[in-house]
């Protein structure tokens, strides 16, 4: 019988990115409104303050993240050049380096020279980025995949509070965001848990603790620098 395993480390790029996104979309949109919402603000001027920080918001988590990830690829592709340069003028001092790498994980000194000989025979590169560097084709950086990812799951999380204040009643707006963004975060956390295969309470709980933070402490400075009649 064949032996399946199923691993989701493939996942941790786009994850990382999607769950920062749809997070930090639910979080701060939901605060902006609760704070303005505590600073007096009417129904109109909270629900445009709402659409302008999701769209700020989605623009900013898509050009921070395409920056901060070009960084990462740029470093990366530093890398691979010099390790190019150096296959070139010395791959006798290579050769040992990937010897001694493949020692430190538990092979004899012959059999560490052999896989290192067989390795940099079929791609000596691919064999330094991966061994020696730990750049791998899973874990390579992608600044437009993060950034698109990112910027399209803020606004997917923003618009989930801005719906509530869309839909619920004026009188107690503040309550209705505060609670239904809660239950948002906590099925986000839940779910991103459940993908990446960890515990589902524990994502939940910790999304929902930080969420609640965030709004509280954002009510608070609304409610102290409020200018309702």
């Amino acid at each position: 019988m064949r032996h399946v395993e199923s691993h989701r480390s493939h996942r941790i790029g786009w994850l990382r990115a999607a769950v920062l996104g749809a997070n930090d979309g639910i979080i701060s949109t939901a605060s902006l409104v609760v704070g303005v919402t505590a600073a007096g603000a009417d129904e109109k001027s909270i629900l445009v303050t709402g659409v302008a920080g999701l769209v700020a918001g989605a623009m900013s988590m898509a050009a921070g993240e395409y920056v901060s990830v070009s960084s990462q690829k740029d470093t990366e592709n530093a890398d691979l050049d010099r390790e190019r340069r150096e296959l070139a003028t010395d791959p006798v001092h290579e050769h040992e380096e990937m010897t001694n790498i493949y020692m430190s994980r538990g092979l004899d000194k012959a059999l560490a020279a052999q896989v290192a000989t067989q390795l940099m025979s079929h791609d000596a590169l691919g064999a330094h980025a991966r061994d020696e560097l730990g750049i791998t084709e899973m874990m390579t950086a992608r600044p437009m995949q993060a950034a698109m990812a990112s910027a399209a799951t803020f606004a997917a999380g923003a618009a989930l509070p801005l719906l509530v204040v869309w839909l619920a009643p004026a009188a107690g707006l503040m309550w209705s965001v505060s609670i239904a963004s809660l239950v948002f975060l906590v099925g986000l956390g839940a779910l991103a848990a459940k993908t990446g295969g960890a515990g589902m309470a524990a994502g939940a709980l910790r999304m929902g603790f930080w969420g609640a933070l965030a709004m509280a402490i954002t009510a608070g400075v609304g409610a102290l620098f409020g200018v309702a009649a």
